[in-house]
């Protein structure tokens, strides 16, 4: 029996549509989840190849998508392996970082800070957990891995904290961390772990690297006219998607130099490879908020590779 993977997908019909889903399209879902995206795209007609670095989500959906045959392909892989597992350029690549729904709510995978369970935090349940991430890294290391991918700015006591504490669960990291910041210096609306748990996940699972490695893999894994859309969820991811779809779109940011201005001014313009289709990032709607209040930070991005 598989276990169930149940995850409120985001921003569902908005990256459907700008992917434009439809028969004869191939549509790499990068992140599987619980396979929402991949079912409305599925739906739609196109072949979807799904990967996910979690064996527990990437069971649950394929059964849920068993219906759709061979129209749709599971791959157990990181999405920063979408150069070597596509066989072949495709008509879209989709991309809903972040944690599943099912992550954070079972508590002996170790996400969450709101319930009590092993210092996991393994996506793919291989590898170095939190726990002993904390235990390898120097102090020093620790407070930069917790002040750079959870912008927190007291990770220099978080980090004496935890390595004094040596937690093995999520509960004595909280302590650790709840003793390391005044309580005049907790946050209003966020609980006082939340950046250090999204800097160890980040950390255990190279978030940011596995990001840094799909988009460079874009020109080369879609097809003139394809389409790639990446839902973020916060601002560090946001940042690196932003910056590498203005660079693939040739939108450079000007000189301050005059002079280099100038220079600039008199190059032949190159050909943008891609061209945006989202000048701003799109938001959940009011409606999407109410049903799921997970989808509030969520930010969508797209760009279509030029022909």
């Amino acid at each position: 029996m598989t276990r169930p993977f149940h995850h409120d997908t985001v921003l569902l019909t908005e990256a459907v549509s700008l992917l434009q889903a439809e028969a004869g399209r191939v549509i790499v879902d990068g992140t599987l989840g619980g396979g929402g995206h991949s079912e409305a795209l599925l739906a739609r007609g196109a072949t979807v190849i799904g990967l996910d670095r979690d064996p527990t989500a990437l069971a649950a959906a394929s059964q849920r998508l068993a219906p759709f045959g061979d129209r749709f392909r599971p791959v157990l892989a990181t999405f920063g392996r979408l150069a070597e597992v596509v066989p072949g350029p495709v008509d879209g690549v989709l991309l809903d970082l972040g944690v599943s729904s099912p992550q954070l709510d079972v508590a002996d995978r170790g996400f969450s800070f709101m319930q009590d369970g092993p210092l996991d935090m393994r996506m793919s349940q291989a590898g170095e957990t939190a726990a002993e991430l904390i235990t390898r890294l120097s102090e020093a290391e620790l407070a930069d891995v917790i002040y750079q991918l959870g912008e927190e700015r007291l990770s220099r006591p978080i980090a004496r904290a935890l390595k004094a504490a040596k937690p093995s669960t999520t509960s004595a990291a909280v302590e650790a961390i709840k003793g390391a910041v005044p309580r005049k210096a907790w946050p209003k609306d966020t609980h006082v772990a939340t950046r250090t748990f999204q800097a160890l996940r980040m950390a255990v699972n190279g978030e940011l690297d596995e990001l840094g490695l799909a988009l460079e893999a874009l020109p080369q894994v879609l097809k003139p006219g394809g389409r790639a859309a990446i839902i973020t969820f916060h601002s560090l991811e946001d940042r690196a998607v932003k910056h590498a779809f203005k660079a693939l779109c040739g939108d450079e940011q000007a000189s301050a130099d005059p002079r280099r201005r100038e220079l600039d001014a008199r190059q032949p313009k190159a050909t943008p490879a891609f061209r945006s289709l989202t000048k701003k990032p799109q938001t959940a709607s009011e409606a999407e908020l109410d049903k799921n209040p997970r989808s509030r930070s969520a930010k969508l991005r797209a760009v279509e590779k030029c022909a």
